[in-house]
């Protein structure tokens, strides 16, 4: 299997009110195959949608798309909060971003990038006759990893995870958990060709053809986990004050 990931040129700078399905449509039409795969930065599905807001509502613009705060610390130039945003998703800042756009404004997450993924994914598939996937990309830090790597925050067309429980692994032996997380795979290799500052938002990654799946197949926010089968559920705040109660209690 040969897999090929290739940057699509001849975008422009995009804003709000931009027809992504034309845009991206025009600059992709005669370049993509059947089976190819769309990954797009989030940050240009945030600025056609609109969501942008100014700068110095920043700090009000990430509690507006909190739900809880995991973890903050305090550092010279201001605070870091590490939150869960309204996505389920656990990052810095709750995804704000002030880079790569004008002085003075910082740009929200799509609100729904499945939602955003789909459509995309359908009128794409109508005007080029092809059947392709869309993914959805953004940047997210790694509890216990130095350095960022680009996710699947949205996705349509395509299996987010290449489920393998049930079958055998080259020695034959039963595959009980392993489920690769392929959107966010696809997503990082895409960032390779993107870069954060190249001007170059989307890329084509060929060669997976049978993760194409139905407009229908579950979206990235699939893969969020939460809930019980989330471990480290409880943010360092948290933990401390659900173990104090638990203590309060059992001295009773």
């Amino acid at each position: 299997m040969m897999l090929t990931v290739f940057a699509v040129g001849g975008l422009p700078e995009f804003v709000a009110g931009d027809d992504l399905i034309q845009m991206i449509g025009d600059a992709v039409d005669g370049v993509l195959k059947d089976g190819d795969i769309l990954a797009i930065t989030s940050k240009i599905v945030s600025k056609a949608e609109g969501r942008q807001v100014l700068a110095a509502d920043r700090e009000e613009a990430i509690t507006s798309e909190t739900v809880r705060v995991v973890a903050s610390r305090e550092y010279p130039g201001g605070v870091t909060r590490i939150v869960e945003n309204h996505l389920g998703m656990v990052l810095a800042a709750a995804g704000v971003d002030s880079s790569n756009v004008p002085e003075g404004i910082v740009l929200l997450l799509p609100v729904d990038p499945d939602a955003s993924a789909r459509a995309l994914c359908a009128a794409l598939r109508e005007r080029l006759g092809l059947r392709i996937g869309i993914v959805i990309t953004d940047t997210l830090g790694r509890p216990w990893r130095q350095g960022q790597t680009d996710v699947a925050i949205g996705a349509a067309g395509i299996r987010v995870l290449d489920d393998l429980r049930g079958s055998n692994d080259a020695g034959g032996r039963r595959l009980d958990v392993t489920a690769p997380a392929v959107a966010d795979e696809i997503a990082a290799a895409a960032d390779l060709v993107k870069g954060k500052a190249l001007g170059l938002p989307v890329a084509v990654v060929r060669g997976l053809r049978h993760l194409v799946a139905e407009l229908d197949a579950p979206g990235a926010r699939s893969i969020v986990r939460t809930g019980p089968d989330d471990m480290f559920r409880l943010g360092t705040k948290e933990a401390h004050a659900e173990g104090f109660e638990a203590g309060r209690a059992s001295a009773h």
